[in-house]
Protein backbone atom coordinates (compact mmCIF):
# COMPACT_ATOMS: atom_id res chain seq x y z
CA UNK A 1 0.00 0.00 0.00
CA UNK A 2 1.43 3.38 -0.99
CA UNK A 3 2.02 5.84 1.80
CA UNK A 4 0.65 9.37 1.42
CA UNK A 5 3.22 12.13 1.06
CA UNK A 6 3.22 15.13 3.42
CA UNK A 7 1.33 18.15 2.15
CA UNK A 8 4.32 20.44 2.34
CA UNK A 9 6.35 18.10 0.17
CA UNK A 10 9.34 18.25 2.50
CA UNK A 11 10.60 14.81 3.53
CA UNK A 12 10.31 14.06 7.21
CA UNK A 13 7.71 16.72 8.02
CA UNK A 14 4.71 15.89 10.12
CA UNK A 15 1.18 17.17 9.90
CA UNK A 16 -1.74 16.53 7.63
CA UNK A 17 -1.15 14.27 4.68
CA UNK A 18 -2.58 14.22 1.21
CA UNK A 19 -4.54 10.99 0.89
CA UNK A 20 -5.14 11.39 -2.84
CA UNK A 21 -2.54 10.86 -5.53
CA UNK A 22 -1.51 13.23 -8.30
CA UNK A 23 -3.79 11.50 -10.83
CA UNK A 24 -6.82 11.98 -8.55
CA UNK A 25 -6.03 15.67 -8.16
CA UNK A 26 -5.65 16.07 -11.92
CA UNK A 27 -9.00 14.39 -12.53
CA UNK A 28 -10.71 16.50 -9.86
CA UNK A 29 -9.15 19.66 -11.29
CA UNK A 30 -11.25 19.14 -14.43
CA UNK A 31 -14.17 17.09 -13.09
CA UNK A 32 -15.29 19.68 -10.53
CA UNK A 33 -15.78 22.59 -12.98
CA UNK A 34 -17.34 20.32 -15.62
CA UNK A 35 -19.77 18.69 -13.19
CA UNK A 36 -20.53 22.01 -11.50
CA UNK A 37 -21.08 23.65 -14.87
CA UNK A 38 -23.45 20.92 -16.00
CA UNK A 39 -25.49 21.16 -12.80
CA UNK A 40 -25.52 24.96 -13.03
CA UNK A 41 -26.50 24.88 -16.72
CA UNK A 42 -29.31 22.40 -16.09
CA UNK A 43 -30.54 24.50 -13.18
CA UNK A 44 -30.49 27.71 -15.23
CA UNK A 45 -32.26 26.05 -18.16
CA UNK A 46 -34.90 24.55 -15.85
CA UNK A 47 -35.60 27.94 -14.26
CA UNK A 48 -35.64 29.61 -17.66
CA UNK A 49 -38.16 27.23 -19.24
CA UNK A 50 -40.51 27.60 -16.23
CA UNK A 51 -42.11 24.12 -16.56
CA UNK A 52 -42.69 24.63 -20.29
CA UNK A 53 -41.59 22.36 -23.07
CA UNK A 54 -37.90 21.64 -23.51
CA UNK A 55 -36.78 23.31 -26.72
CA UNK A 56 -33.51 23.42 -28.61
CA UNK A 57 -32.97 26.99 -27.48
CA UNK A 58 -33.47 25.93 -23.87
CA UNK A 59 -30.88 23.15 -24.23
CA UNK A 60 -28.48 25.58 -25.91
CA UNK A 61 -29.05 28.08 -23.10
CA UNK A 62 -28.21 25.38 -20.54
CA UNK A 63 -24.97 24.42 -22.30
CA UNK A 64 -23.90 28.05 -22.72
CA UNK A 65 -24.53 28.63 -19.00
CA UNK A 66 -22.57 25.48 -18.17
CA UNK A 67 -19.60 26.61 -20.27
CA UNK A 68 -19.70 30.12 -18.80
CA UNK A 69 -19.89 28.78 -15.23
CA UNK A 70 -17.02 26.33 -15.77
CA UNK A 71 -14.87 29.01 -17.42
CA UNK A 72 -15.52 31.48 -14.59
CA UNK A 73 -14.79 28.80 -12.00
CA UNK A 74 -11.51 27.85 -13.68
CA UNK A 75 -10.55 31.52 -13.96
CA UNK A 76 -11.30 32.14 -10.27
CA UNK A 77 -9.45 28.99 -9.26
CA UNK A 78 -6.43 30.03 -11.34
CA UNK A 79 -6.26 33.71 -10.38
CA UNK A 80 -7.40 33.72 -6.74
CA UNK A 81 -4.43 31.85 -5.19
CA UNK A 82 -2.04 34.42 -6.66
CA UNK A 83 -3.56 37.17 -4.51
CA UNK A 84 -3.41 38.16 -0.87
CA UNK A 85 -6.00 36.54 1.37
CA UNK A 86 -8.43 39.49 1.25
CA UNK A 87 -8.52 39.55 -2.55
CA UNK A 88 -8.44 35.76 -2.69
CA UNK A 89 -11.66 35.65 -0.68
CA UNK A 90 -13.12 38.52 -2.70
CA UNK A 91 -12.62 36.66 -5.98
CA UNK A 92 -14.62 33.69 -4.68
CA UNK A 93 -17.28 36.00 -3.24
CA UNK A 94 -17.71 37.78 -6.58
CA UNK A 95 -17.88 34.42 -8.39
CA UNK A 96 -20.54 33.08 -6.00
CA UNK A 97 -22.52 36.33 -6.02
CA UNK A 98 -22.56 36.52 -9.81
CA UNK A 99 -23.49 32.86 -10.18
CA UNK A 100 -26.34 33.18 -7.70
CA UNK A 101 -27.48 36.54 -9.05
CA UNK A 102 -27.71 35.20 -12.60
CA UNK A 103 -29.78 32.21 -11.49
CA UNK A 104 -32.02 34.50 -9.48
CA UNK A 105 -32.47 36.79 -12.50
CA UNK A 106 -33.89 33.83 -14.45
CA UNK A 107 -36.93 33.91 -12.17
CA UNK A 108 -38.06 37.12 -13.91
CA UNK A 109 -36.96 39.20 -10.94
CA UNK A 110 -35.74 42.72 -11.61
CA UNK A 111 -32.01 43.25 -11.95
CA UNK A 112 -32.01 45.32 -8.77
CA UNK A 113 -33.69 42.53 -6.81
CA UNK A 114 -31.23 40.00 -8.23
CA UNK A 115 -28.30 42.15 -7.11
CA UNK A 116 -29.73 42.67 -3.62
CA UNK A 117 -30.46 38.94 -3.24
CA UNK A 118 -26.95 37.97 -4.31
CA UNK A 119 -25.21 40.37 -1.90
CA UNK A 120 -25.84 38.23 1.22
CA UNK A 121 -24.61 35.16 -0.66
CA UNK A 122 -21.44 36.96 -1.69
CA UNK A 123 -20.96 38.34 1.83
CA UNK A 124 -21.33 34.86 3.33
CA UNK A 125 -18.86 33.35 0.88
CA UNK A 126 -16.43 36.19 1.58
CA UNK A 127 -16.67 35.69 5.34
CA UNK A 128 -16.13 31.93 5.15
CA UNK A 129 -13.34 32.16 2.56
CA UNK A 130 -11.57 34.97 4.40
CA UNK A 131 -11.72 33.04 7.66
CA UNK A 132 -10.31 29.97 5.95
CA UNK A 133 -7.48 31.88 4.27
CA UNK A 134 -6.80 33.95 7.40
CA UNK A 135 -6.32 30.81 9.48
CA UNK A 136 -4.34 28.87 6.84
CA UNK A 137 -2.15 31.50 5.14
CA UNK A 138 0.25 34.23 6.12
CA UNK A 139 -0.44 37.85 5.15
CA UNK A 140 1.29 37.40 1.77
CA UNK A 141 -1.05 34.54 0.86
CA UNK A 142 1.44 31.71 1.32
CA UNK A 143 0.16 28.55 2.99
CA UNK A 144 1.54 28.14 6.47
Amino acid sequence: MAQAAPVSGTPGTTGSTDVFGAQTHTMAKWAVPVAGGLVYGYWAAAINRDAGAITGWNVLFGFVCAIAFAAAYIAARTVAPLMRREMHALVWAVFAGCAFGFLYSQTDATILRSVFMSLPVAAGVYAVAFYRYYTHEDAAGKAS
